[in-house]
Order: structure tokens, then C-alpha cells, then sequence
């Protein structure tokens, strides 16, 4: 049998209420777990989400919609088949997975960047592009691979944990993931391809 996860509060002590006991608590319709639950895992929910949907706005209102489906299906959740952030990533994943594929338009904000009026160092500006360029490439992976990459390298899951979040199996994930990556290299070294030529 499963020991309940407990989760780390911060001054690196275990918080004695562990995922699994908060959420038979929400099953029980207990508010204040739910809020505990909130509180400790809504900026994972919406981070992830965000590197999926690249939209701030929109990473939120999945977060809220993730934390709705936590208290309405509270009593689905099997201890035994995963831990709760893998559940809850799941249903953070396919959210995001949804709203990505529904056409939008983007924020006139988003529209163009004004740059900064003080020149920045050289080794800033390269490790800035670099980064731009990374954020670039990982946006244009269909949403699967972003979702792979995101849960995988960002939130740091297992592989197994990971497979388990996307609803694939181990071999299935490891898959996507390896055709993810392929497709972020083929992307740099088109970017510096197209960087020589302008020289």
C-alpha cells in the first residue's frame, strides 16, 4: 500500500498533511482542504499550463478550471495509481491541450516588444536571445510535445509520472518526448543556418 506524499512547505520541513489526505478530505467536501490543496499547487497548475497555451490570461482561467474539476471529481482519485500532481497535471495537460488547438487572437500587446533604451552587454544580449529563441521553438511544437517537454525538463516529473499525467504509457511518452527534442534541435540549427547567412 501507497504511503500518503507529503509536500515540502518551504522551510524544509514535510507538511504533515499530505496530498492524499487533503483530497479525502475535498471528496468529504472539506473547504479548507481544497484551499490548502489551492495554495500549494495552483502556481505548478498554471505554470505548466502557461508553457503549453503561451498566454498568461489563459494559463489562469485553466489553473481555476484545473482546481474546479479537483472539487467536482475529488472522489475519482485513486492513491494507489498516482499521486495527486500527477493527477492534477493530467488534467492540467489536457486543458491546455484543448485551448491551444481553439484559434484565438493574439494581445495587441503581444503585438511587438519595444527595446530597452540602455544598450545591454553582449553576453546578455546573446544569453537573451538564446532564450527568446528556445521560448520561439518550444512554442511552435505541436501541443503534445510542448506538454511533454514542459512536464518532463520544467516540473522535473519521472518518466513514468510524466507518461502517467499525459495518459500514455511509459514507451508511448518516451516517444514523444525523443521526437520533441528532435524537432527543438532541427530548429536551432535552422536559426544558425539562417544566422551565418546574414553574416
Amino acid at each position: 500500500m501507497r504511503v500518503g506524499h507529503g509536500s515540502d512547505t518551504g522551510d524544509g520541513m514535510a507538511d504533515p498533511q499530505s496530498d492524499d489526505i487533503l483530497i479525502r478530505h475535498v471528496a468529504a467536501r472539506d473547504e479548507q482542504s481544497f484551499r490548502v490543496l489551492m495554495q500549494r499547487h495552483m502556481p505548478r497548475a498554471i505554470r505548466l499550463a502557461q508553457r503549453i497555451v503561451n498566454n498568461a490570461a489563459e494559463a489562469d482561467d485553466i489553473g481555476q478550471e484545473a482546481f474546479m474539476r479537483v472539487w467536482n471529481h475529488a472522489a475519482d482519485f485513486d492513491p494507489e495509481r498516482a499521486r495527486f500532481t500527477t493527477w492534477l497535471f493530467r488534467i492540467v495537460v489536457n486543458l491546455s491541450v484543448d485551448r491551444a488547438r481553439q484559434p484565438r487572437l493574439r494581445p495587441i500587446e503581444e503585438a511587438a516588444s519595444v527595446a530597452a533604451a540602455s544598450p545591454a552587454p553582449v553576453d546578455a544580449m546573446i544569453v537573451r536571445e538564446q532564450e527568446m529563441l528556445l521560448k520561439d521553438a518550444v512554442a511552435a511544437l505541436p501541443e503534445r510535445q510542448r506538454a511533454a517537454i514542459a512536464i518532463f525538463h520544467v516540473e522535473g516529473l519521472s518518466g513514468r509520472e510524466a507518461a502517467n499525467a499525459m495518459g500514455l504509457s511509459e514507451k508511448a511518452f518516451e516517444s514523444l518526448l525523443t521526437r520533441a527534442r528532435q524537432s527543438l534541435r532541427q530548429k536551432f540549427e535552422q536559426n544558425e543556418l539562417c544566422g551565418r547567412r546574414d553574416v
